[in-house]
């Protein structure tokens, strides 16, 4: 390009701004990420949290860690030995400045501004006696000299700095490449290609071979595709797995095998302690030699996991590979519902032949082993064991016949007085932090509520249309102490049982229903019924309020006869007229709740939620873990999946969740289930029933409707507009013709 020049920085200056640029671009962002987060807030978290969860084992493994670990001090290190070399090439930067500065002769002289003729000429003989070439000086050095005497001297070259700023005139536009001039220099040529050849040949390959070879190996969910592929494999042979086959199953996962991965080990002690463990367990079918149950990754994996059910000791090394395979176990049985629920949908996508979908159970054995591990327990265990200072010699006194205590609502529901009587072998100490655990034990509010949505009648369900429940899901805590009692309100559909002595006489209850039979006979027009669902039962047509409609009006027949014609027909404008009413009321209410449901998938798209909701207290689960929840819908009659689960991480306070499920094919009455279970506690988990009516065909659209009362005036303008069009038309046809 004519009037520029490239040309390598040959003092090596230019080079430090870019090395300067280049090590800001990692400081600045790395500092931002990786500066070790506020020590004194997690020590605040933890010792807040001690009062509860103190005796856990994850608690107690997170209190070493914090007072052990050293890699916050090696980050901060490396951090400000970034900053320390970022500093030192901004100082360096800073001091080649005055290489750049306006070209000056008089600096070049060492004259002040505005010196006389005489003084530079003088000037210029003492220093051409000391730099001249022929004198041994430096010739660079006499050349500037020079140049800065004509500058001053010479009118030409005067003019020329004063306007360019160059004796020389206007030069070439100069553009100097950031890198050394010794990079392109013939002398060190073989070197500068070895060492490109090895960043470029070999470690940039190396490193993005090493990345693309994990990322093939994992799925999304950080899970070996290999696992994924063998779940599916045993999902499809073993539709229905009951807990010991699930077990071995998740235990032949390839995280547990050293080959495939490397934070799995085998050592040579196991040879000895796994025989013994072995032992002491019992029956765990050792003999089986169907693989990958027969290898021994396969074998340690699940003689840890049922030592770990069982809360069995083990020596120190194989305590280290138990709390591995614990670790990784909850994320494993998630991905076998989701290996489930792909089998499911691809069932039901092909009708059901010659494909089998894993039956109800097998999903929900995956869910229960989930809460067993996490909490250390085996199946048929009481969940009272989750409590600190629980034993199993201690169950006798909950489940004697006083007191009758078998579950975690139970022991909430008692009176204080004979809780403390009950749990008489705890003292003081032990019994209060008994109460605050089990005061931090979640107690979910599940509201359901079914719906058609995108469609005129929302309580209708027909063939095609897709029911969506929303299921609302409120936390709060299961013990809340009040006046030194426990209470505890139970949940469920059940309605509550009274005791004999509260029963009301069969009396009474007749004179309830003659005074609600008759309250209902005065109202002359009654009130618009919508259909609501109330425990859980929701009705696709609203058959029952029309029945009664009718034995209304039929038991109104005689009065109504009293009347006279015109009365009559001014009885049924008025009730034609509210029947409008209503379905324009009933309309507007759909449109704002299929707004606010628009709004909320919005919102729910934008915002992303933290998945930190509340710790789990678990006695022997080695990482921290936080409340997460299944939600879905079954038909426990044919054990098959209605919607599949939703997996709720975000539930703090209060979650809504929809779950869409295509109506039934045949018309009737079906007795779904909307379940809840926890991932984390056992006997926690909720059944709600949820009845679904399937129609034959959709409502009659009333003739009656707002949106065709049309005025007689705009009928006859219609009339006219349409005639004076076709005269228009025949006049047009006319002149073409």
């Amino acid at each position: 390009m004519a009037g520029q020049q490239f040309q390598y920085d040959d003092s090596g200056n230019t080079f430090f701004y870019f090395l300067t640029s280049f090590v800001g671009l990692i400081v600045i962002p790395a500092t931002y990420y990786l500066w070790p987060r506020d020590q004194n807030a997690e020590q605040l978290r933890l010792k807040s949290l001690r009062r509860v969860h103190g005796r856990c084992l994850w608690y107690r493994l997170r209190l070493m860690k914090s007072q052990q670990s050293i890699v916050p001090t090696l980050k901060k290190a490396a951090l400000l030995f970034g900053w320390a070399v970022f500093l030192l090439l901004a100082y360096k930067v800073s001091k080649l400045d005055r290489e750049y500065q306006e070209y000056n002769p008089y600096e070049v002289l060492n004259l002040d501004p505005g010196a006389s003729l005489s003084e530079i000429k003088k000037q210029y003989r003492v220093l051409s006696l000391k730099y001249h070439p022929d004198k041994g000086g430096d010739e660079s050095t006499f050349m500037r000299i020079a140049k800065a005497y004509a500058a001053l001297t010479n009118e030409q070259s005067r003019q020329n700095w004063e306007i360019y700023g160059n004796p020389d005139g206007p030069g070439a536009t100069s553009f100097g490449i950031a890198l050394p001039a010794w990079i392109v220099d013939q002398k060190n040529s073989m070197l500068v290609l070895l060492v490109y050849g090895l960043a470029f040949m070999v470690i940039l390959p190396v490193v993005v071979g090493t990345w693309w070879y994990r990322s093939i190996r994992y799925s999304g969910d950080q899970i070996l595709i290999n696992t994924t592929q063998l779940f599916m494999h045993f999902m499809y042979k073993t539709p229905n797995m009951n807990m010991k086959r699930l077990a071995m199953v998740l235990t032949a996962a390839f995280e547990f095998d050293p080959r495939s991965n490397k934070e799995a080990t085998i050592r040579p002690t196991d040879n000895i302690e796994v025989p013994q463990l072995i032992r002491e367990l019992g029956n765990i079918n050792v003999k089986k030699k169907e693989p990958p149950f027969c290898y021994p990754y396969s074998l340690k994996a699940r003689v840890l996991v049922l030592a770990h059910l069982a809360r069995m000791d083990v020596s120190e090394e194989l305590e280290e590979d138990q709390r591995f395979v614990t670790r990784k176990s909850p994320a494993l049985l998630q991905e076998m519902i989701n290996v489930g629920c792909q089998l499911t949908m691809m069932a039901n996508s092909r009708g059901g032949k010659r494909f089998h979908a894993p039956r109800l159970v097998t999903i929900e054995n995956c869910m229960k082993l989930t809460q067993m591990i996490v909490q250390g327990l085996q199946e048929s265990k009481s969940p009272l064991l989750q409590l600190p200072h629980f034993e199993e010699e201690h169950l006798r006194y909950c489940i004697s016949k006083k007191y009758k205590v078998r579950s975690l609502q139970d022991l909430v529901s008692l009176k204080d007085s004979d809780r403390r009587s009950m749990l008489r072998f705890l003292g003081e100490e032990k019994y209060d932090e008994v109460m605050a655990v089990l005061g931090s034990f979640p107690h979910i509010n599940m509201d359901t509520k079914l719906q058609v949505l995108d469609d005129e009648d929302s309580n209708n369900i027909t063939a095609g249309s897709i029911v969506t429940v929303t299921v609302t899901l409120t936390r709060k805590r299961m013990a809340v102490r009040d006046d030194c009692i426990y209470t505890y309100t139970p949940t469920g559909d059940s309605k509550a049982k009274t005791k004999v002595w509260q029963n009301k006489s069969k009396g009474a209850k007749k004179t309830a229903k003659s005074k609600k039979k008759k309250l209902t006979k005065k109202k002359a027009t009654p009130a618009p019924v919508k259909a609501k669902q109330a425990n859980g039962n929701v009705a696709g047509n609203v058959r029952e309020d029309d029945e009664a409609s009718d034995k209304g009006s039929e038991s109104d027949e005689g009065e109504a006869t009293k009347d006279s014609p015109s009365e009559r027909d001014e009885d049924s404008d008025k009730q034609s007229d509210t029947e409008v009413d209503e379905i324009g009321g009933d309309d507007e209410e759909e449109w704002e709740a299929l707004q606010q449901s628009i709004q909320r998938r919005e919102r729910a798209l934008l915002e992303t939620k933290s998945k930190v909701t509340h710790p789990v207290y678990s006695l022997y689960f080695a990482e921290e873990k936080h409340e997460w929840w299944w939600l879905y819908i079954a038909d426990r009659r044919e054990q098959t999946l209605v919607s599949m689960p939703y997996h709720v991480c975000t539930l703090k306070d209060t979650e809504e969740v929809e779950l869409k499920f295509p109506a039934p094919s045949k018309t009737g009455n079906y007795q779904y289930s909307v379940i809840l279970r926890s991932d984390s506690y056992l006997g926690l988990d909720q059944i709600k029933p949820l009845k679904v009516s399937r129609n034959l065909w959709a409502k009659a659209m009333l003739d009656n409707h707002p949106q065709w009362d049309i005025p007689d005036t705009e009928e006859e303008d219609e009339e006219q507009e349409d005639s004076d069009g076709i005269e228009e038309s025949e006049e047009d046809e006319e002149d073409n013709d």
